[in-house]
């Protein structure tokens, strides 16, 4: 009976036969390419989380600290300051780093990093130890930064503005963890070591996803990703664009870090109470959450970059003013928060939008933070200094509405050719 079937069926069957089996090929690749997605996000995710805690975490258990090995103020400042200073000094080298072993790799390298650091605050009872494990976690933090703007650029360009988002989400994220429950861990488990090296937790979880990341990467890839160009990276020191960018960076993070040293004391000396000064501190470092997912819905609405950066800009320094006049002081941290906040995902989104590869927006960001993060380490140095000289802040207040605005005037010039 078989032999004997109509040759227009034995033909209709055999063009339909292979629709059949390539549609159901297609099935696992398709998922594979969902899971691959997945795992990128997730990754991405966890590694921007572990960014800030090894900072943040400082200063809720600082007087403890302080107190325990008996440091003086200035010596205590170095904690959150050199690892501020390695972030602008080794990121440069990053680029150059991941060139030889891949972004991936460095990565996970750079996870492993800060994980062993947090997990030897375990066992601090030294001044000499309590500043090695900041010298290592700058480092990590230094080396991993840039490359995650490489890493959007590499595998998930089509969806930039979404994983830059994420990205800053995460960030702000571990900074507000970091700031928010170091000082409840240090008062549940009796000891301010558990509290810092609670943080390393996260980085653990994160570990395994980027090796995994890493498995993945054929060989064939991986001597693509080192040897795209051709010849070695060097960062966009003769750009235009990429200085304005960095410029701009380096404004946002002299203010960031001065609101993150100071504001507690600005807000008192503005008239809260000590309990509502930490709330509005609590709530600038949490409002920043939502502001890159804010970004985002508003670039679907209006794509141009230069619109929110001025609007952010203006946000910024408005909260800034409203500080200095010492008036509505929980809008003036809101609208501040959400300004710095926007700031901070649109300026991490450009250099990824406006290279061309992975390694070009790697070393973008690289120059960027390497100015930037050495701009920014000045900031709460220059505020103490005019409260010193002046007896109150609102010098200080002043210069960063002024700076605030010049990121604004700056974006003007971004995109104009």
């Amino acid at each position: 009976m078989r032999n004997d079937t109509n040759p227009t069926l034995q033909a209709v069957a055999k063009n339909a036969a292979p629709d059949r089996s390539s549609s159901i090929q297609s099935l696992p690749i398709d998922k594979n390419k969902v899971a691959h997605r997945w795992l990128y996000v997730v990754a991405l995710f966890m590694a921007s989380l572990n960014l800030r805690p090894v900072v943040s975490s400082i200063a809720p258990v600082l007087a403890n600290i302080q107190h325990d090995l008996s440091l003086s103020g200035a010596v205590s400042s170095l904690l959150v300051s050199i690892p501020v200073l390695i972030m602008g000094i080794l990121a440069p080298f990053s680029v150059k780093v991941s060139e030889k072993l891949g972004i991936e790799r460095v990565i996970a390298f750079s996870l492993m990093l800060i994980g062993g650091s947090l997990v030897l605050r375990l066992f601090i009872h030294s001044i000499s130890l309590l500043f090695l494990t900041t010298l290592l976690s700058g480092v990590g933090i230094a080396m991993m930064g840039p490359l995650l703007s490489g890493f959007i650029k590499k595998h998930m360009a089509a969806s930039a503005p979404s994983m830059i988002a994420i990205y800053s989400m995460a960030l702000a994220l571990g900074a507000a963890l970091g700031s928010s429950f170091t000082a409840p861990l240090k008062e549940g488990l009796h000891s301010w070591q558990m509290s810092l090296a609670f943080w390393g937790i996260p980085v653990i979880l994160a570990v395994p996803l980027w090796m995994t990341i890493r498995r993945q990467q054929s060989s064939g890839s991986e001597q693509t990703s080192r040897t795209s160009y051709g010849k070695a990276l060097t960062l966009p020191w003769r750009n235009r664009k990429a200085w304005i960018l960095t410029m701009q960076f380096g404004m946002l993070s002299l203010v960031f870090y001065s609101i993150l040293g100071w504001l507690p004391l600005m807000l008192i000396e503005a008239g809260a109470s000590k309990l509502h000064a930490g709330l509005m501190v609590t709530l600038f470092a949490w409002i920043q959450i939502p502001s890159s997912t804010v970004v985002q819905q508003l670039l679907k609405r209006q794509p141009s970059r230069r619109i929110w950066l001025i609007v952010s800009s203006i946000m910024q320094a408005t909260g800034l003013l409203l500080m200095f006049f010492s008036t509505s002081l929980w809008i003036a941290v809101f609208i501040c928060g959400v300004g710095s906040g926007m700031l901070f995902s649109l300026l991490n989104l450009l250099p990824v939008e406006m290279t061309s590869s992975s390694e070009e927006a790697s070393s973008w960001t690289a120059m960027s933070q390497c100015v930037g993060f050495l701009i920014g380490a000045t900031g709460p140095l220059l505020i103490g200094y005019l409260h010193d000289q002046l007896g109150h802040f609102n010098e200080g207040i002043f210069v960063m509405t002024l700076i605030s605005i010049g990121i604004g005037v700056l974006s003007l010039t971004v995109f104009k050719e």
